[in-house]
C-alpha cells in the first residue's frame, strides 16, 4: 500500500525540469519520484544534523 503524501512547492531550474522530463520520458517513472529519491539522498546525507537515536558505539560524547 502505498503512503500518504503530502503536497508541496518546490522552485527547480529549467535545465533541472528539462532533464527531469526527459528522464521521465526515457525511464516512464515519475518526476515526483525523482525529486523524492534526491530528498531521501539529502536527508540521508545530513541525517547527522537530525536528531535522533545515537549509536551505542558511538564514543565521541
Amino acid at each position: 500500500m502505498a503512503r500518504k503524501k503530502i503536497s508541496t512547492t518546490v522552485y527547480i531550474t529549467p535545465e533541472q525540469d528539462e532533464r527531469l522530463k526527459e528522464l521521465h520520458e526515457r525511464t516512464k517513472v515519475p518526476v515526483a519520484e525523482y525529486i523524492r529519491q534526491g530528498i531521501d539522498l539529502v536527508l540521508e546525507k545530513y541525517a547527522h544534523h537530525l536528531p535522533g537515536q545515537r549509536s551505542l558505539f558511538d564514543v565521541t560524547k
